[in-house]
């Protein structure tokens, strides 16, 4: 039988901060392991987000070969259809992982494409915020960590429009108890969603269960006009909104389980992020130790 989330996560490595990259990323911004080189006391390990159509580029290769650690952030499957899931798969992407010594597996937790899976067919759409919804990716968590091996840490993607009339923190919230997960929390997606859905910053923090949260995502954002209305762009830059960072420390404060902290800016040179990578360290205190 199945050990309980309490047990399993007291299991996982304590990364400390990391950076995230894509595949190719490194050609036009960050090289991980020059970051690290100039940062070693803080940057500590590396989120590689992949794909099976690319793989493992590189950068990733090159920090796996140094001996440092990683996790492993899929883009191509959708937590919200159990379907989705197929035996190949999850085989394929849980021995690419294990091949990059991956802590474990995270991913946005909505919708990388729409019908069949082709190669360069994403979209990444947030999930339907309905209880319905929330039942169904549970049951496609469980299911990959089961036959993964690799503990799941769903993560709730960016978006300018929701549909459903549950509010985002409820709706995972729901999905974690159901799945027995831990959670990828983007202060910066969630703080988009609160903007863009009339919230304050920390509308819905009181209730969630943050003792589920096992790594956080911060990021840079722009705000831009149209059509008379201000959207945000979640460019991974280096200007973060207000309300990231007030959801950011509220957070790092209260999350018992809390095992990493990624910043994403892998798009920008390297002497730009120190500044960004020193602000969340002091923020995040012991959370930012191993």
């Amino acid at each position: 039988m199945e050990a309980a989330f309490s047990t399993r996560v007291a299991r996982l490595p304590r990364l400390g901060i990391g950076i995230s990259t894509e595949f190719g990323a490194g050609r036009t911004g960050l090289d991980p392991l020059a970051l690290h080189t100039e940062l070693p006391d803080i940057v500590r390990f590396l989120e590689i987000g992949a794909d099976l159509e690319r793989g493992v580029d590189d950068d990733a290769r090159r920090w796996v070969a140094a001996g440092l650690p990683t996790t492993y952030h899929f883009l191509d499957v959708n937590l919200e259809e159990p379907e989705d899931l197929d035996a190949r798969w999850i085989a394929d992407t849980a021995a690419l992982a294990r091949s990059v010594n991956a802590a474990w597996l995270c991913g946005d937790a909505g919708l990388w494409h729409v019908g069949a899976r082709d190669a360069g067919h994403g979209v990444l759409m947030p999930p339907v915020l309905e209880p319905d919804s929330a039942d169904a990716m549970a049951t496609a968590v469980r299911r990959l960590r089961e036959e993964s091996g690799f503990e799941i840490a769903p993560e709730n993607p960016p978006a300018h429009v929701f549909l459903g009339r549950m509010h985002l923190l409820d709706y995972y919230a729901r999905m974690l108890d159901a799945a027995d997960s831990g959670m990828l929390l983007d202060v910066a997606h969630l703080a988009i969603y609160q903007r863009a859905c009339g919230h304050a910053a920390l509308d819905g923090i009181a209730n969630f269960p943050l003792e589920r949260v096992i790594e956080v995502h911060v990021a840079g954002a722009r705000l831009f006009e149209h059509r008379g209305r201000t959207f945000v762009d979640d460019d991974h830059g280096l200007d973060v909104l207000a309300d990231t960072w007030e959801i950011f420390g509220e957070v790092v404060n209260n999350a018992p389980n809390l095992r990493a902290i990624v910043v994403e800016c892998e798009r920008n040179p390297l002497p730009t992020v120190v500044p960004l990578f020193q602000r969340v360290a002091d923020l995040a205190g012991a959370s930012a130790r191993p």
